[in-house]
């Protein structure tokens, strides 16, 4: 049963991290193989791990228009309105570079690149999710990346799921390939025979897939750890505990580490949402995982007030925040910490996930005290330049050669006083 904190009186339990099985030795194995034996290894490995036994390892165009015309029309429709959505927000996250012009004939500037080329792994199997491959493509295309690698693990046959190929075309994956595990995550990092070498890994995976991530990062950059999912939903007394309850749920039904968390000063609601949450719990298809879920992570807090329930959020830094109150906006600008917020009793965290537009992809395990949210931001690298000239050099050089010798480094001084000292030797010699 969901348990009770009296918040300040008691301190929160502090959010244990799950524990993981150590796959470090393994996953280091599969990388090294890959590494060495590049597109032979994955098929060893995918028929080892997948029961696929691929001749060949890409998913053609042809493949992924047949996905599209064999998918559900009706789902077909959901994902091009989610795509539609997802794509205007992150159309607005679109950076600019700037330059600066100085009287004294100095340039300075940024200049906004694209990654040249992302991977993207998305989970097979029973772990099938058409959203993420949205969430993740949308925003690397708007940034501009040229070349985006999609990949993931085939069933038994060799095929992949078509609703994952009908959501890659839709979104703007431009190859996919038929592999997974920490040997996918291999091959997006050291390139193989088929495989490209990317800049970035991103997309969420199991223990191997987040460990390999870990491994080659350095080698390329990646997006996140991510950790189990979390929901902490700031209620009034003016709501429906049954919504409240299955808000909780939503998350529970995650993973056995998920964190549903409740923060309220009414009573009254929490004994309700309590009882609600135990009897929603047995209905569900996934209410073994719910049921460890809120055993073990499942919390309601009771405050003083609304903004102590915010007080709350803020220390916890949850994925998901609900403001499930009559003014959301007002509490609204008491957050300080939340990877996304849902505003209101019509927004629940599920529209998030699916349909709203902002960005699924977020920081667990607290982590949104200094992390943010997946965007197209994760996608572009910042460049700078500088112009000088002779004499706007000649200005700062001594300067720079006095910052140099204070540090140690003669050869830096001297790279800047030569300049001015062959000016100078140039001048007395033309007169």
């Amino acid at each position: 049963m969901i348990r009770f904190v009296d918040w300040p009186e008691q301190a929160l339990p502090a959010r244990e991290a799950a524990a993981a099985a150590d796959v470090s030795a393994d996953v280091a194995a599969i990388l090294a193989e890959v590494r060495q034996r590049g597109d032979a290894a994955l098929r060893d490995y995918t028929k080892r791990f997948d029961g696929a036994d691929l001749t060949v390892l890409e998913v053609d165009r042809v493949e992924m228009e047949k996905a599209v015309a064999e998918t559900d029309p009706d789902f077909l429709r959901i994902l091009r309105r989610a795509a539609d959505n997802i794509r205007t927000f992150h159309e607005l996250q679109r950076h600019e570079g700037f330059e600066m012009r100085r009287d004294d004939g100095v340039v300075m500037g940024q200049r906004i690149l694209p990654l040249e080329r992302v991977g993207l792994y998305i989970p097979g199997g029973t772990a099938c999710y058409p959203s993420s491959v949205l969430m993740n493509c949308i925003p690397a295309k708007i940034a501009g990346v040229r070349e985006l690698i999609l990949v993931t693990p085939p069933r038994k046959d060799g095929s992949v799921s078509s609703d994952i190929l009908a959501a890659a075309l839709i979104g703007g994956a431009d190859r996919v390939f038929r592999i997974g595990g920490a040997q996918a995550v291999a091959a997006l990092a050291f390139g193989t025979e088929s495989v490209p070498r990317v800049d970035k890994i991103v997309g969420p995976g199991n223990a191997y897939v987040a460990e390999a991530k870990r491994q080659v990062f350095g080698q390329v950059a990646i997006d996140m750890i991510a950790g189990p999912s979390e929901i902490l939903i700031v209620a009034d007394e003016d709501n429906d505990p049954a919504i409240l309850a299955a808000d909780l749920l939503s998350q529970a039904e995650h993973d056995k580490n998920a964190a549903a968390i409740l923060a309220t000063p009414s009573r009254d609601l929490a004994k309700a949402v309590q009882a609600e949450v135990e009897r929603q719990l047995a209905l569900l298809p996934r209410s073994e995982i719910a049921r460890v879920s809120i055993d073990k992570n499942g919390l309601i807090v009771l405050t003083n007030s609304l903004e102590d329930a915010v007080e709350v959020s803020n220390q916890l830094a949850p994925e998901h925040l609900e403001l499930c109150v009559s003014d959301p906006f007002k509490y609204l600008k008491l957050v300080r910490a939340a990877g996304s917020v849902f505003l209101g009793k019509t927004c629940p965290e599920a529209l998030g996930d699916y349909m709203a537009g902002p960005n699924h992809v977020l920081p667990t395990g607290g982590s949104a005290r200094f992390s943010s949210a997946l965007g197209v931001e994760d996608f572009l690298v910042r460049s700078q330049y500088s112009y000088f000239t002779p004499e706007a050099f000649a200005d700062l050089a001594g300067d720079v050669a006095g910052f140099a010798e204070r540090e140690g480094l003669q050869a830096h001084a001297r790279s800047a006083l030569i300049r001015v000292e062959r000016e100078q030797k140039k001048e007395r010699e033309s007169k």
